[in-house]
């Protein structure tokens, strides 16, 4: 099975998650975007479901698919979100924002009653910090949050744009920085030490949020919880 091919059979297996009459947390991210891609053939199939959306672009998608979009004026909690992630480490911690979207992601993930990762088997880790942190940061702050970083180990770098010159801007209106690293041997104290620094918005860490993860691999799909640790290879 390919990576393709297995983030496909990630995505299908959340679909058994889905109720009618849940509202839907969408994330963002090629799995995620898989997902709301099946969701939306439900949905043209008679599923009734509401969906809130974790980025400007899954809000697009979700409804050039026919998904019903809301937010959190008329439905304060959601019943179930998926979401992809860029790094699974014991504990279920996540390191997320590969995509740029990571404060939204936070929000829908912290509103939710569930909150179920699917990803590829390239996604786990036993340690966080391979894939660089993104820290979302106030523009007038990025200077002064870069330097305090540097001073706790990571290499920030600020993500360029897409396309074009100048620096990748987050739908809020943010920076940026990639945090490379040795590796993130106590993500709990990290995630409190950059959420102390006057200026940041949101940091890559997702930790004690995740329920589940659906990796799938050469062997198909399977499930991981809080009590696969370290994890089943």
């Amino acid at each position: 099975m390919d990576q393709q091919a297995a983030k496909l059979a990630a995505a299908q297996a959340a679909l058994r998650f889905i109720q009618p009459g849940m509202v839907v947390g969408l994330g963002s991210g090629s799995t995620a975007t898989l997902f709301i891609q099946l969701l939306g053939e439900q949905v043209k199939q008679g599923l009734d479901i509401k969906g809130i959306a974790s980025s400007e672009d899954s809000e697009n998608l979700g409804r050039q698919l026919g998904i019903p979009i809301t937010d959190f004026d008329h439905h304060p909690s959601i019943d179930v979100a998926i979401d992809g992630a860029d790094e699974v480490a014991p504990g279920l911690a996540l390191i997320k924002g590969g995509g740029g979207k990571l404060l939204r992601e936070k929000i829908v993930a912290s509103a939710s009653k569930r909150f179920i990762i699917v990803a590829d088997d390239t996604k786990l880790v036993t340690e966080l910090g391979a894939f660089p942190l993104p820290v979302e940061v106030i523009p007038m702050a990025v200077p002064l949050v870069a330097a305090q970083l540097r001073e706790l180990g990571f290499t920030p770098k600020i993500r360029p744009a897409k396309t074009g010159s100048g620096p990748y801007i987050t739908d809020e209106g943010n920076i940026l920085l990639d945090c490379s690293s040795a590796g993130i041997a106590d993500p709990e104290e990290t995630a409190a030490e950059i959420r102390s620094m006057v200026g940041v918005v949101e940091h890559g860490l997702f930790l004690g949020m995740a329920e589940r993860v659906l990796i799938a691999g050469a062997d198909g799909v399977r499930e991981l919880t809080l009590a696969d640790l370290p994890f089943k290879q």
